[in-house]
């Protein structure tokens, strides 16, 4: 088969592999629908995480299963699954307490950006829909994998309830698919911090009431003009860099909730400032196994459409250019075809 191999910052190639196995009998070998790059895949590719070694790169797949080990029942050849980045066997300790990215037995996913994938633990990972969906649906189902899962955890972590106020910091499509899914919660007010003219219309879309296009302090000064001097009940921290957790931090109010869902770069937090702030803070990586089924049922009776954060479609032959159009922020996010 083929797939992306990342060798360097900045160099991402489309090169032969060896075709997956199935290695234990918890596996699965899935023929990938479509697959896409993600924005924390420009963090190896800007050269702010290491590349040692050449090695695939991808975390987010739909597709169809080709073979199961022995011991995968719940899916079958010839169905349409969706999984996550993250494995889990589903029956541990703390998938069963609904924290699935923290299995006991989790593996992270790395060589998605190919035209077949080994899923381990497959019979926890994988969710089949009931029957083929229309390709019409693969870009949203395919963002139900990561960005639309990690956006409802982010919302989650920060309690949006409804009618409450929420805060999004974050254009990406983490922080697009966190709009749906504030407005899905039922936030009455979701501000949008965004500088790109065609993300604040996409979120406006979504459902953003409010744009806020300052950043840092004086982007907090803002959120504070529009809730009062006081400050969001809610903020989702979609971003993983210092000032945007600084950002979120200073947008909540005195017992509000930051979710932080962006991988952190050079992230520190003062404990004696939290601790006076009154402000909660909760993240890490999102148990999008816990929202499947819900996610997926949302999308395929178009009650959200995440798959619309896909605004440059390539063959997968293409990968390089699709990193480089998100890297350019000349994209969103890119979607790729097998």
């Amino acid at each position: 088969m083929r797939g992306a191999v990342i060798h360097a910052p900045g160099d991402v190639r489309f090169e032969a592999l060896d075709d997956p196995k199935i290695l234990k009998p918890t596996d699965a070998i899935i023929r990938t629908a479509v697959t896409c790059v993600c924005g924390s895949d420009l963090w190896p590719y800007r050269g702010l995480d290491a590349t040692d070694e050449a090695h695939p790169m991808g975390h987010e797949y739909v597709g169809f299963v080709e073979e199961v080990g022995s011991e995968v029942t719940a899916v079958r050849p010839g169905q349409f699954v969706v999984g996550s980045f993250a494995t889990s066997d589903n029956t541990c300790a703390n998938c069963r307490n609904g924290w699935q990215s923290n299995c006991l037995n989790r593996e992270f996913m790395s060589t998605c950006q190919a035209e077949y994938v080994r899923i381990p633990h497959a019979q926890g990972t994988l969710v089949a829909t009931d029957e083929h969906p229309a390709e019409e649906f693969w870009p949203g189902l395919l963002a139900v994998s990561d960005v639309m899962g990690t956006g409802w955890y982010a919302a989650l972590a920060a309690e949006v309830k409804p009618g409450s106020t929420a805060v999004v910091v974050g254009d990406g499509a983490v922080g697009l698919c966190g709009v749906i899914a504030a407005k899905e919660l039922g936030a009455e007010r979701v501000i949008a911090m965004s500088r790109h003219a065609s993300r604040q219309q996409l979120a406006r879309e979504f459902g953003a009431t409010d744009i806020v296009t300052e950043r840092g302090e004086e982007g907090v000064a803002r959120v504070k003009d529009l809730t009062d001097g006081i400050g969001a009940d809610a903020v989702l921290e979609c971003v993983g860099t210092a000032q945007a957790m600084r950002q979120a931090l200073h947008s909540a109010r005195p017992g509000g909730n930051v979710g932080f869902v962006g991988v952190p770069h050079e992230v520190a937090i003062d404990g004696q400032e939290l601790f006076f702030s009154h402000v909660g803070l909760r993240g890490g990586p999102a148990p999008v196994r816990r929202y499947l089924p819900d996610l997926i049922d949302r999308v395929l009776t178009g009650r959200i459409d995440p798959g619309r954060v896909f605004d440059l479609t390539l063959p997968l032959a293409q990968v390089a250019e699709g990193y480089r159009a998100m890297d350019e922020r000349r994209a969103i996010k890119a979607l790729l075809k097998p």
